[in-house]
């Protein structure tokens, strides 16, 4: 299952030396864009390798042969895997889109040279997070995130995107403040930082002080998520960016502090300590951020709103403490990736057609723009969990662990997804009525031209039609070629304009293509993920394959294993 393993630093390290190269080239922007293509191609081939490596057992590798616990391990079992696959076929189309938006987009928010190599750190940094089997690592895979995501937020410099990256900074900041005490609680009480090594010794410490380090990191990664009440940035800080960083952001960092709550509650802190906790949070994120899309006219606030709604949903899967449970919490998480990246998208389409996200500014896109509402309407139903899409098969799938667990509890978290999804389909078909199917309204009046004064002369009425046509006369030739010139210049913006447009919408047709290649496939995708969920909840096959041999760990040479190891 290892004869993979050299594979796994690659999500990591190409993407870091991809940017070093992209700034390099900085001034030849086509060279830039060929760079960052070429490298998450690359890294989307590799995460698929991986992805199928990793169903027949955890792909291990001690970075520099340092052996676990003393070095750091990169492993990519199948749930590292399966987020790492989604995350790339998201990266690599919003970074398509990007190079077609870029193509003719000289607004503010256009991609700029510092536009690309910061894309790839944003990809390290993310595939760094999925694939690091040591909690400091983990640490260090964010603040890449961090740094890298507070350049993309603020691109172009306006006020507003400022002020929205200040918040988002402050924030992250002290999410990361958080996470690092965390960390040296958990080293001082423990004595390592390996995640494998922390499963088995986190049972052996004082109960009060292993419940002090679940809060602690739960806060801190709970900020990341944005579950309630630890949401309240998001809605602010991802509408002003613009579409591409837009939507990376919301299929991703989000989910990566899911992600960290799946370790930390399943493979670190097993038992189900806080699940009363996480069920409160979840049902409470669940309808507080579905009532805040009700109330939204901006279509990219609507969309943070249920953003954040739909992380109660992964919230509901973890607090069961069930396979059922936390398969339909990794399934919903990878369709959310997914289904969020294209919506947002969507959006960022919409704005550039139309010049506006307001719905209330909006109408009759279904005869100007089909293919558009095609593709919303396939997003849109996916999100509210229509059969037979991929929202569906998580939401069924977590329907059916509360079913299984009858407790109270989930019987509430049952309820509340229920009414989550019908208030997304409400919001979901107000955002098709007001934008697609509503007719435009009536034409603003024309103004009328002045009527003539009653003193007004026939004879100087006509001596005025005589002057302007002469006028005319002396003027129609230089004004027709002025005009002919601005007509070819226009015609010219806009069919480079109409096939930029094309190709960004062909990029979304291709995330839409996956959803429903996804739901097609919902068989063979779920037995994986539960394949995945199983392997969670044992954790034995996560702690056996990183520190094999009573502990000592898989970076041994062939004379350190002859000769007794390290």
């Amino acid at each position: 299952m290892n004869d993979v393993a050299w594979m796994l630093p690659i999500p990591v390290l190409l993407p870091l030396l991809g940017a070093g190269l992209a700034l390099v080239v900085g001034r030849r922007p086509r060279l830039q864009q060929l760079i960052a293509l070429t490298v998450l191609a690359a890294t989307t081939a590799v995460s698929v390798v991986l992805a199928l490596a990793a169903d027949r057992g955890p792909v291990v590798l001690d970075v520099g042969s340092w052996a676990a616990p003393i070095g750091v391990t990169l492993v990519a079992d199948r749930l590292a895997a399966l987020m790492l696959v989604v995350s790339q076929i998201v990266t690599l189309a919003v970074l398509v889109y990007s190079l077609v938006q870029n193509l003719t987009d000289d607004s503010p928010g256009a991609p700029i040279s510092v536009y690309f190599p910061t894309f790839l750190i944003l990809s390290a940094g993310v595939s760094d997070a999925f694939l690091t089997g040591d909690l400091f690592n983990l640490y260090v895979g964010f603040e890449i995130l961090l740094a890298a995501s507070f350049v993309l937020i603020t691109i172009g410099g306006t006020r507003g995107r400022v002020r929205a990256g200040s918040v988002y900074v402050v924030v992250s900041l002290l999410s990361s403040a958080l996470f690092l005490a965390g960390i040296a609680l958990t080293y001082a009480a423990t004595g390592t930082v390996n995640m494998a090594q922390l499963a088995e010794r986190l049972a052996g410490i004082d109960p009060g002080v292993a419940l002090v380090i679940n809060v602690v990191l739960l806060v801190a990664f709970g900020i990341k998520a944005a579950v309630v009440p630890l949401q309240a940035w998001l809605p602010d800080s991802y509408p002003t960016a613009p579409a591409p960083v837009t939507a990376v952001f919301a299929g991703l960092m989000t989910k990566v502090g899911v992600y960290a709550l799946i370790r930390l509650e399943v493979l670190l802190f097993p038992g189900g300590r806080l699940d009363g906790v996480l069920a409160a949070v979840g049902a409470a994120t669940m309808l507080v951020g579905i009532v805040g899309a009700v109330a939204q006219d901006d279509i990219k606030r609507l969309l943070s709103f249920t953003l954040v709604s739909h992380i109660g949903f992964m919230l509901w899967g973890l607090s069961l403490s069930l396979r059922w449970g936390l398969a339909g919490a990794i399934y919903y998480a990878a369709h959310h990736i997914l289904v969020q990246t294209s919506l947002f998208l969507i959006a960022g389409l919409i704005e550039r057609r139309t010049g506006t996200t307001s719905l209330s500014r909006l109408s009759g896109l279904v005869r100007s723009a089909p293919v558009l509402a095609m593709m919303f309407f396939v997003a849109g139903m996916n999100l509210v969990g229509m059969p037979p899409l991929t929202g569906f098969v998580g939401k069924l799938g977590l329907a059916r662990a509360s079913v299984q667990a009858g407790t109270p509890a989930a019987w509430i978290l049952l309820g509340c997804g229920l009414a989550t999804s019908f208030l997304t389909l409400y919001v979901v078909v107000k955002w098709w009525h007001q934008a697609f199917w509503q007719a435009p309204g009536e034409p603003s009046p024309v103004l009328m031209e002045p009527v003539t004064g009653p003193d007004t002369s026939a004879r100087a009425r006509a001596a005025v039609v005589r002057q302007v046509a002469r006028a005319e006369q002396v003027l129609a030739p230089a004004a027709h070629r002025a005009e002919r010139a601005a007509e070819a210049s226009r015609t010219g913006a806009e069919q480079r304009a109409l096939g930029t447009s094309r190709l960004m919408t062909a990029t979304v047709g291709v995330l839409i293509v996956v959803q429903v290649a996804m739901a097609a496939l919902s068989g063979p995708i779920w037995g994986y993920v539960d394949r995945a969920a199983e392997s969670l909840i044992m954790r034995s096959p996560y702690i056996e394959s990183v520190l094999p041999d009573d502990g000592r760990g898989t970076g041994t040479s062939d004379t350190d294993s002859e000769g007794g190891g390290h």
